[in-house]
Parts: structure tokens; C-alpha cells; sequence
């Protein structure tokens, strides 16, 4: 079981595939996802890893957290999620994940709020059908209808469908196809929505229903010390 990646919605587009057509994708982008902390069996009772992602500042980080942070030798993070790991895809603390931890064509889960609606009627939250539109049906077109029954039990059932706060729950979609990487810049793109608006961060997990490519990077995918300084000399070598 490797460990998943924090990265937050940057919006939806489409990418046109060999065939000419059209696929919508939603565009997630991972901002320095770094590992914090470790969770381990003789410490903690369970195994994990705790990633932090984006650059928060040092006035808006509380002491405690400050100090989390210069344990791990990271600076501070704005979002913090724990994932589950076996004891042989454990990560050092310090290591960055990039967007290749994931290959074209896997299947993963993904986890974020879904975004907020307010207080909805029936119809919209749960789908229903409504009254009639004639008939002598007056002001009950949009109405759930009865909730109950008689004397016996003379009561409406917990978990009755009916109106009230409609979204901003955690909601998790899975087994959606990883279309396209970015290391470089960071960017996963997944095919279809993700729930969450805009600016969400979103928990992106291997999928548990469906077996892990054999070409998947394990533990994950790292960003090693160097990489851009040697991006930089092979493209500085080219010029010359």
C-alpha cells in the first residue's frame, strides 16, 4: 500500500487524444507535497506517513506547528493529511513526492468537500419527483409528500429523506483514470470532475478496487536534490 498526494483543484479544461477527440479533465497541482512525519507500529500502533503541501506563512503557523515543522527540517505547510502505508513503502521524512508517483492510464481515488449548495428542497437534494401539476394540486408541486405513518409508530424515522443543507460533505470518486503528468510543474490530470470547488485541496489515493500498474514508482515517486540545478547545465549545455 503506497502512500497518496495532497494537491489542490486548479479548475477544469480538455486535452484532445490521438484519435481527435476531446476529453474533459480536471487540472490538480501539487505545491512542494513533502513528507512531515512518520506514523510507525511501535510507536504510534499503525504504520502512515504525514504529507504537508503549500507554503504557509510563519505568522499564520501556531508555535506548535513550528515546531512540527523544524523537527522534519520543512517549512511550513498549509494543508496536512495522514496516509496509510505498509512498512515497505515507508518514506523519509523531508522527501518530496512529484506528480509522477502516479503513471498514465492508473486508477485512483480521489477525496475533497464537496462544494456547498445551500439549503435545497427534495427535488434537487435527493432527486425526487415532486407532486402533480394539476389536478388540484396547489403550492405542494415541489413537496417531498408524507414523511410518516399513523398512531403506530407516530413518529418520522430517522434518515427521512427531505429538504435541508445540501453539499459541503466529504465525498470520495473512485477509480478515475490519470490521463496526463507534469513534474515539472507539478500538475496531475484526472479524467472527469473531482468533487470540491475551485482552490479545494483534493486527497488523491491509489485505487483500492483495482490492482496498482506494475510500472507505478514504490515507495513513490521523489524528487531528488539536484534535479533543476541539472536541468538547468543540460539546457545551458544545449545552448552552447
Amino acid at each position: 500500500m503506497r502512500s497518496g498526494v495532497i494537491a489542490k483543484k486548479v479548475g477544469m479544461t480538455r486535452i484532445y487524444n490521438d484519435a481527435g477527440e476531446h476529453v474533459p479533465v480536471t487540472v490538480l497541482q501539487m505545491e512542494s507535497c513533502q513528507v512531515v512525519a512518520q506514523r510507525t507500529q511501535e510507536k504510534n500502533g499503525y504504520t502512515a506517513v504525514q504529507l504537508g503541501v503549500g507554503l504557509a506563512k510563519v505568522k499564520n503557523t501556531s508555535k506548535a506547528m513550528r515546531g512540527h515543522f523544524a523537527t522534519a527540517s520543512v517549512e511550513p505547510k498549509t494543508k496536512i493529511a495522514e496516509f496509510r502505508v505498509s512498512v515497505d513503502n515507508m518514506i523519509d521524512v523531508g522527501a518530496e513526492i512529484t506528480a509522477e508517483h502516479f503513471v498514465i492510464g492508473q486508477k485512483v481515488d480521489v477525496t475533497g468537500t464537496s462544494s456547498g449548495k445551500g439549503f435545497q428542497g427534495v427535488m434537487k437534494r435527493h432527486n425526487m419527483g415532486g407532486g402533480r401539476a394539476s389536478h388540484g394540486n396547489s403550492v405542494s408541486h415541489r413537496s417531498h409528500g408524507s414523511t410518516g405513518q399513523r398512531q403506530d409508530p407516530g413518529k418520522v424515522f430517522k434518515g427521512k429523506k427531505m429538504a435541508g443543507h445540501m453539499g459541503s460533505t466529504r465525498v470520495t470518486t473512485q477509480n478515475v483514470e490519470v490521463v496526463s503528468t507534469d513534474a515539472d510543474r507539478g500538475l496531475i490530470l484526472i479524467r472527469g470532475a473531482v468533487p470540491g470547488s475551485k482552490g479545494a485541496w483534493i486527497l488523491v489515493r491509489d485505487a483500492a478496487k483495482v490492482a496498482l500498474p506494475e510500472n507505478a514508482p514504490k515507495p513513490a515517486a521523489i524528487r531528488k536534490a539536484g534535479d533543476g540545478v541539472k536541468n538547468e547545465a543540460s539546457a545551458n549545455e544545449g545552448a552552447e
